[in-house]
C-alpha cells in the first residue's frame, strides 16, 4: 500500500437546497395560508372570462329551449294492427303459433297487434305470407 499514514482528504461540505417554488406551487391554497400567516403580500388577479365561448353556449341554450318539434318513434298504425288481428283470428291461430311460424318472438307478435311496435318492413312482409292478407297498401 503506497502513502500509509495521515490520508487528507480535501472535502468541501455540500449544500443542499431545495428548489423555489414554480408559479403554480405559489397559487395552492396551503402556499397563500401559510404566506399569509408569515405576513407576505398576496397578490389576487381575476381572470376575465372568454365572452364569445360563454355566448355560443348561450344560443345552443337558446335553441333547445325554443325546440317544440316532437321527436317519437312511428308506431304500428291502428289499420295494420287490427288487420294483423283480423287475419290471424280468421286462421284460428295463437300470437304464440303466428310468431312459431316467421320464427320472430311471440312478443314481436303482441307488441304489433297492441300498436306498441316500430314498423319493420320485413316482419310484416313475414306476417303477409304467413296470413296469406294483404297488409300494406291498401290504397
Amino acid at each position: 500500500m503506497a502513502g500509509i499514514g495521515p490520508h487528507t482528504q480535501d472535502w468541501e461540505p455540500v449544500v443542499i437546497r431545495k428548489k423555489a417554488p414554480n408559479a403554480a406551487a405559489k397559487k395552492d391554497e396551503k402556499a397563500v395560508n401559510a404566506a399569509r400567516r408569515m405576513g407576505a403580500e398576496i397578490e389576487t388577479v381575476k381572470k376575465c372570462t372568454n365572452k364569445a365561448a360563454s355566448s355560443s353556449t348561450s344560443l345552443n341554450t337558446r335553441k333547445l329551449d325554443e325546440e317544440t318539434e316532437n321527436l317519437a318513434h312511428e308506431r304500428v298504425p291502428t289499420e295494420l294492427k287490427k288487420s294483423i288481428m283480423q287475419a290471424r283470428l280468421d286462421k284460428k291461430m295463437t300470437q304464440a303459433q303466428l310468431a312459431q311460424m316467421i320464427n320472430e318472438k311471440p312478443q314481436i307478435i303482441q307488441e304489433y297487434e297492441s300498436g306498441k311496435a316500430i314498423p319493420n318492413q320485413q316482419i310484416i312482409t313475414k306476417l303477409e305470407r304467413a296470413l296469406g292478407v294483404k297488409l300494406r297498401g291498401k290504397k
